[in-house]
């Protein structure tokens, strides 16, 4: 016990992880998941597969989620500096289609568990960025979805970010305020927004 501060956002199912840091003047160590004191956070979750993905500056991956099969994901960052964001996508949630956002570096060392029925992203500020994350379920082909990183109706605030929102997820336009430019794959260009995706709502 005491191996991690956890600190609830204000969104239910979102969780900011602080693990604690040994270190002196040869380095430094840390326990970057153990059930145990997770569990006694009240964090329950079973992990059955670790990613970890590399990304120049000015990337933006998402906002990603699987359909059939959601995934909780404990991110973290190893290497440089992300801007992480979840959105809610769950039905009869009172925070149906709010975000919440926090950086990840490899200094603050935070971690960001997101619970299954969230949408999921990431804008890379630093040069590169190592990304490494944990999910409670596999990756299902087919099975993605999506929703443009860009939407008014959720309007994330994307730190460095400038541009005009051109009624796409198109990138073509944005760019970081030291001028680099925006980049999305062809697929995370191509999503739609909130209400376009979801009928129910």
């Amino acid at each position: 016990m005491g191996q991690i501060q956890v600190t609830k956002c204000p969104i239910e199912g979102l969780f900011i992880i602080e693990p604690t840091v040994h270190g002196d003047s040869r380095g430094y160590f840390m326990e970057t998941y153990n059930q145990r004191d997770m569990q006694e956070n009240g964090l329950n979750m079973v992990f059955v597969q670790d990613n970890q993905s590399m990304s120049t500056k000015g990337v933006l991956r998402g906002l990603h989620f699987q359909k059939q099969y959601p995934q909780g994901k404990l991110v973290r960052v190893i290497r440089g500096s992300v801007f992480d964001v979840a959105v809610d996508l769950r039905a009869g949630s009172e925070t149906y289609g709010k975000w919440y956002g926090v950086e990840l570096t490899e200094q603050n060392k935070k971690q960001f568990y997101i619970s299954e029925g969230f949408a999921h992203g990431f804008l890379v500020l630093s040069d590169t960025a190592e990304f490494c994350y944990k999910v409670t379920d596999f990756y299902h082909p087919g099975d993605e979805g999506g929703l443009a990183w860009n939407d008014p109706e959720i309007g994330i605030e994307w730190p460095q970010l400038t541009g005009s929102y051109p009624g796409s997820a198109d990138a073509s336009g944005y760019a970081l305020a030291d001028g680099t430019k925006l980049n999305l794959s062809d697929k995370d260009q191509k999503w739609l927004g909130l209400k376009d995706t979801f009928a129910f709502k």
